[in-house]
């Protein structure tokens, strides 16, 4: 017998223990305008999420233009009911959702607990360890502003950047390669067992060879986003932790994004895994553990971060690279990154995921969406063409990394926002 889907169910069951979301905006209205759904500004809308205007976690949001009453409604509704179920199936202690539009956020959700030991309740200023989103929010964004001001051109050689890797066939790697999981380096290398010291670490890193011929497959590859890391940083001249804070985190408000948090803020930090390696509980350091070998900062994890901060971040890629008069990244570049590049291999952009029917995506999106998942249980989605974005933070490894139910809320919450969008009720 086939075991039900109990996240699609609460799509069909609709909200439960609290009444909907609160809203003030008249109908809706869709334009199709150049082939591009938008949101019509009808009025503004000032939407409050939570099961009720007291509830813990919850804030009055500023309006968004083009969003209705009714939307809001359906959207606070679908996206409640999903974590909800979530929680009911224990897929995660707490999470913290948030759905927005270029021009700021429309809901936001918390649910659960940050730990069984810390009932605090998830909301837009928790800190998250996002795990892989480091690749997305950390490295990818300082290649695109690379390339974007020359100083990095994507078909060159990485050794051309970082000549300390010299390793048997890097020569023949390219920044397109490393950035599209094409490269032929392998999946991954367990650093943190074969070094004590970053150090050694990075020795190790630079001994490693691709196994196979560059751009013949698609290889998921922490290793490959460590080099690209380093190549920042050799480009640069400045370490990682330090660019990204300068010329990304800084400049577009995200306060709370961070490398290495200090440990005032671990009351606000979900903890994640009971570690086996580590022998405790892990709250406040980098969860991977090659990022943590190589000193916690590393191009494929290490970033903590906030929803509040996230949904800037969001909103700056909906805005082509600009947020509150502030141009971040060049609008050509964030073009050429979110771009699916050889679909004969993957349907991967630069560093980016685009949808591919069976990914965290779900089946709603539209072609032109990209989006990154974390091991921990982030996730963030964007699609220009419909003008949303779906942000989803969890500790789903807590207490451990084999519950792995995240899958399912993910592509559930992403079909349910742009079903409520699109005029979807939830019953």
């Amino acid at each position: 017998m086939t075991r039900p889907d109990p996240y699609r169910s609460a799509l069909l069951s609709g909200p439960s223990g609290c009444g909907a979301a609160f809203t003030n905006a008249p109908q809706h209205v869709f334009l199709k305008r150049r082939a591009v759904w938008m949101f019509a500004l009808v009025a503004t809308s000032g939407v409050l999420i939570g099961c009720a205007k007291h509830q813990p976690g919850s804030r009055d949001l500023p309006p968004v233009p083009g969003i209705a009453r009714q939307q809001a409604l359906r959207l606070g509704d679908s996206v409640r009911a999903v974590l909800s179920r979530a929680i009911a199936d224990s897929a995660f202690p707490g999470a913290y959702a948030a759905v927005g539009t270029a021009d700021g956020v429309i809901v936001e959700y918390g649910v659960g607990r940050l730990d069984a030991a810390d009932g605090s309740r998830p909301s837009a200023t928790t800190i998250w360890d996002l795990a892989s989103l480091t690749k997305v929010i950390g490295t990818t964004s300082a290649m695109i502003q690379l390339v974007g001001s020359g100083r990095v051109a994507l078909d060159s050689p990485v050794v051309r950047y970082l000549p300390a890797w010299k390793a048997p066939g890097a020569d023949r790697i390219t920044v397109r390669h490393l950035l599209s999981h094409s490269s032929g380096m392998p999946a991954w290398r367990a650093l943190y067992k074969e070094a004590s010291t970053p150090e050694e670490a990075e020795q190790q890193l630079f001994a490693t060879s691709p196994d196979t011929l560059p751009g013949v497959r698609y290889v998921y590859s922490d290793l490959g986003f460590i080099l690209l890391g380093k190549l920042v940083e050799g480009v640069s001249g400045e370490r990682l932790a330090s660019y990204d804070s300068a010329h990304i985190f800084s400049p577009l408000g995200m306060r709370e994004t961070r490398y290495l948090p200090p440990a005032a803020l671990l009351p606000r930090i979900a903890p994640t895994e009971q570690d086996p390696w580590r022998q405790r509980k892990v709250r406040g350091e980098v969860h991977d553990e090659n990022a943590v070998r190589l000193g916690g900062v590393s191009g494929h994890a290490g970033l903590f971060s906030t929803g509040q901060d996230l949904a800037r971040f969001a909103r700056l890629y909906l805005n082509h690279g600009t947020l509150d008069g502030v141009r971040v990244f060049d609008s050509s570049a964030v073009a050429v990154f979110t771009r699916m590049q050889d679909s004969t291999i993957s349907r991967r952009a630069l560093g980016w995921e685009t949808p591919t029917g069976g990914n965290s995506a779900g089946s709603r999106l539209s072609s032109v969406s990209f989006g990154h998942t974390g091991f921990t249980g982030t996730s963030l989605w964007m699609d220009p063409a419909q003008g949303v974005f779906v942000l989803l933070l969890t500790n789903r490894v807590n207490p451990t990394r084999e519950n792995r139910k995240i899958g399912g809320v993910r592509t559930v919450l992403v079909d349910a926002v742009v079903g409520a969008l699109r005029g979807a009720t939830v019953r």
